[in-house]
């Protein structure tokens, strides 16, 4: 197989982006795209640490990130599997991106910039869910903003294909699998609709 081994070779292989995908970007949010970003329910979390990198998905029942001022947003961290994949590489690592959708939409807003862990009470009662606070909040300074080609989810058709799940592998099946039985399977897959019910916030 022939790779490209350096960046003299990739720009060749591409050429010269167009105007507007290099206009489009902002180092702040617009009213434009604080009004895209503050409708999503859903994105991708980027971070990158010693150990590797990783992209969890973020959701909620409302906004996903809220505004704390034009170059900055702040996330909820709420009840997960204790992983902390994400969290662990911030504190190492502060670079992260985040990819915004919505339902329905070809077109996705993406943010880079740097993350701080907040447990700050103040910022976490901002925040309550149900009775709950979150147990930390990740505060992201934006350092670029811009929307994202819709071509990807074109492609895929993502939002008209509708559900596409019927015969994956369970979370059950897949942790009975790498286990040996040990754990997963059928009652792991039975009691995770009412865990995740108790546990959601």
């Amino acid at each position: 197989m022939k790779f490209v081994e350096n960046l003299e070779e990739l720009h060749a292989l591409y050429g010269r982006p167009g105007a507007a995908a290099l206009r489009k970007v902002a180092a702040k949010l617009t009213p434009e795209y604080r009004e895209w970003i503050l409708r999503s329910r859903f994105c991708v979390l980027s971070t990158v640490g010693p150990d590797g990198s990783d992209g969890t998905p973020r959701g909620d029942d409302g906004p996903v990130i809220v505004e704390l001022d034009e170059h900055t947003l702040a996330m909820p961290d709420w009840r997960g599997n204790n992983r902390i994949d994400s969290l662990r590489n911030i504190v190492c690592d502060p670079r992260v991106s985040l990819m915004f959708m919505i339902a329905g939409s070809n077109n996705v807003v993406r943010v880079n910039g740097c993350a701080r862990v907040c447990c700050d009470p103040d910022m976490l009662i901002r925040f309550e869910q149900k009775g709950q606070n979150p147990r930390s909040v990740i505060v992201v300074r934006i350092n670029e903003i811009y929307s994202q080609c819709a071509r990807a989810l074109i492609r895929s058709g993502l939002w008209s294909m509708g559900d596409q799940s019927e015969g994956l592998p369970t979370v059950g099946q897949i942790l009975a699998a790498l286990t040996d039985g040990d754990v997963g399977g059928q009652a792991y897959d039975d009691e995770w609709t009412g865990r995740a019910a108790k546990t959601m916030w």
